[in-house]
């Protein structure tokens, strides 16, 4: 079969490898879309970062090379001896987050904070390739409304309403959303979806403001050449000089981890999304202003209930959908392209041959 294998920092293959074969408690999928995250994006411009070089990850046993890509669906095309709970011919989205069952964060239902936390596609062979083998636990079957195109943007949604519900946004309250990449957009749209009032978004990126304008954002704010007062004042301007109650940080950077800061009201909260290896923060400001800030990764216990979400036609991830491409030009369509043009919000890699893809 055919995969994406990530090498060293700027150098992926697509290569022919074995098709790989289920262990009792796995399943084989056929894949059918899998999405490049930033995540993904890292990697490939300078890592590693996540994926594990020399020492193999304590769940999934591997190390680089490895097939990248954790954003993915498919359907069942073979089954472990000790698999009872799936079908062959289901089609499936992957929660692609590995788990090892026995530790505190495991037995306390959060899985996401497993001891030996890792993803498939990062720390395990993923979904950039013909077929993928994965965990039974990581497979939910679709229900008849959903599509496998949505199921393909299902992973950043649930990253974006595990955030969400970590925040202390209330009913009607007011939020600031800081980097509208795939995660952003997602949470413009559940924000608005969970009864927030007013939703100003924030970017340099004009296609993307226009596109949370759409999604449904209250007010949209071109940080480009805006020094941090203006931003500040234009937030509070909007929210009756006060503040916002909530802001997301989810671009992974200083100025818009300090413009989050400063959107907020005396005894708002920031949740911090966007990926960053460290941030500058003024103390006193945030203990005079009582303010709290709390980190969220990855999710656990979401995929059903954006299922029902999709299902029920309140929710649709495949808005941020800019481009599908075939896996033999992942590289050059669809990792280049989303270096070097930010009007490319989501792309999806789609492995099966023959099919026509959409520009």
């Amino acid at each position: 079969m055919r995969a994406l294998r990530w090498h060293s920092a700027q150098d992926l293959r697509v290569e022919q490898i074995p098709t790989p074969k289920p262990g009792p408690q796995e399943v084989r999928i056929a894949v059918q879309y899998c999405g490049i995250c930033g995540s993904d994006l890292h990697e490939y411009e300078s890592g590693p970062h996540a994926i594990p070089v020399g020492t193999p990850h304590a769940v999934s046993g591997r190390t680089a090379p490895l097939t990248l890509g954790h954003e993915f669906c498919g359907t069942v095309v073979e089954l472990g001896s000790a698999v009872s709970s799936l079908q062959v011919g289901d089609r499936v989205a992957v929660e692609p987050e590995y788990r090892c069952s026995h530790c505190a964060y495991c037995r306390s239902g959060a899985y996401n904070l497993c001891a030996d936390m890792g993803f498939a596609g990062l720390m395990g062979d993923g979904g950039m390739a013909d077929f993928a083998v994965v965990p039974s636990y990581m497979l939910h079957r679709l229900p008849e409304g959903v599509s496998l195109e949505q199921a393909a943007v299902m992973e950043p949604a649930a990253v974006a309403l595990h955030a969400l519900r970590r925040s202390q946004l209330p009913a009607g309250g007011s939020c600031a959303i800081f980097g509208l990449g795939p995660i952003g957009l997602l949470l413009v749209q559940l924000a608005k979806l969970q009864g927030a009032g007013t939703i100003i978004a924030v970017d340099v990126s004009p296609q993307r403001l226009e596109m949370a304008r759409q999604a449904g954002a209250s007010l949209v704010i071109d940080g480009k050449g805006l020094t941090p007062r203006a931003l500040r004042h234009t937030i509070a301007s909007a929210t009756d000089g006060l503040g916002v109650d909530t802001s997301f940080e989810a671009a992974g950077l200083q100025a818009t981890f300090e413009g989050a800061l400063r959107a907020l009201r005396k005894g708002g909260n920031m949740v911090m999304v966007g990926l960053m290896s460290e941030a500058r923060l003024d103390a006193f400001d945030a203990v005079n202003r009582e303010l709290s800030l709390v980190a969220s990764v990855g999710y656990h216990d979401v995929y059903q209930e954006l299922m029902g979400l999709i299902e029920a036609g309140r929710f649709d991830p495949t808005s941020i959908i800019t481009k599908t491409v075939p896996l033999e030009h992942a590289v050059s369509e669809g990792f280049a392209a989303l270096v070097q043009d930010r009007s490319q919000i989501k792309i999806l890699v789609s492995p099966p041959m023959g099919r026509n893809h959409k520009r």
